[in-house]
């Protein structure tokens, strides 16, 4: 790949625009960050696993211009850094070229002063807010010090919790939930649904759903309703209570949940995932029975 763009660069059309930086380290980062004045990084959607460079970037003073992936599509804002593409979707064989066009437009056009930085001296102030808006904002939501602490709060404590939670009196907990797993992978073929029954009143969808669930244990499981994200809204997880055992059926049961009518009923689905307190799930679990 290096070989490849060795060549592209040698060309006499691209040689007097490109220097290629051999032995990419920390150190010659440090440099390159403390130097520059716009950040400009290309990946492609969604590729990008983070994006630190930019981070680093804006710590020193630089303004990013990247594509809507990693770390960018969540903290860019045209108040302090540009977006290069389209948030869209494309198809592969057009994308690049949308998203070189999105990228390329402002350097054509001679620089947007008010998007990306200043060719003039008399814009130069323009620059500088901008600098300052991007370390001020950005700087703390998107560093180091923020994720090791929210990683420690929310995942690593926790962790180790319920780490030790599991291990008490020799394991007493952890052996309940490894029979608790073993019994789906024993009877989880078996469960299915039944009858689907909606009713619209008081601005609600009232489900009624039939579920068997063969000679599982009705705590074993979560039956609830699902609904999809739409534009502009979260996606819906509304837990379903039981509400009576179906007479003649073995391990037959009624669920009921109550969901919003401000979207139609068939937008959502009834589903079954597995439960237990204290277990990851899906992380620990993955297992879904969907009703349609």
């Amino acid at each position: 790949m290096i070989h490849e763009w060795i060549n592209f660069i040698r060309q006499p059309e691209t040689r007097p625009h490109i220097v290629f930086l051999s032995d990419y380290d920390m150190l010659l980062t440090e440099h390159l960050v403390q130097g520059v004045d716009v950040w400009i990084n290309t990946p492609r959607r969604p590729w990008e696993a983070s994006g630190t460079s930019g981070m680093k970037v804006l710590v020193n003073g630089g303004i990013n211009l990247s594509e809507l992936d990693g770390w960018w599509a969540e903290a860019t804002r045209r108040k302090w850094g540009g977006r290069s593409g389209t948030a869209g979707a494309w198809r592969r064989s057009r994308l690049d070229a949308v998203e070189a066009d999105h990228t390329l437009r402002p350097a054509r056009a001679g620089g947007d002063p008010g998007v990306l930085y200043a060719r003039r001296k008399r814009n130069s102030h323009r620059m500088v807010k901008r600098m300052r808006e991007s370390m001020a904002r950005l700087t703390p939501r998107f560093s180091a010090n923020r994720t090791v602490r929210e990683y420690t709060e929310q995942h690593y404590l926790p962790a180790a919790a319920a780490y030790h939670l599991r291990t008490a009196n020799n394991g007493a907990i952890g052996r309940q939930m490894l029979d608790w797993q073993h019994s789906l992978d024993q009877k989880w073929a078996a469960l299915h649904f039944g009858e689907v029954k909606v009713e619209t009143r008081n601005e609600q969808h009232v489900f009624e759903v039939q579920v068997y669930l063969a000679d599982l244990e009705p705590n074993a499981v979560r039956v609830e309703l699902y609904a999809d994200r739409i534009e502009g809204g979260a996606l819906v997880r509304q837990e379903m209570k039981r509400v009576r055992q179906l007479a003649g059926a073995s391990g037959g049961y009624i669920y009921s949940g109550a969901v919003s009518s401000a979207r139609p009923p068939a937008d959502y689905t009834a589903r079954v995932i597995p439960h237990y307190d204290g277990v990851a799930i899906p992380l620990e679990d993955a297992r879904i029975l969907w009703q349609r």
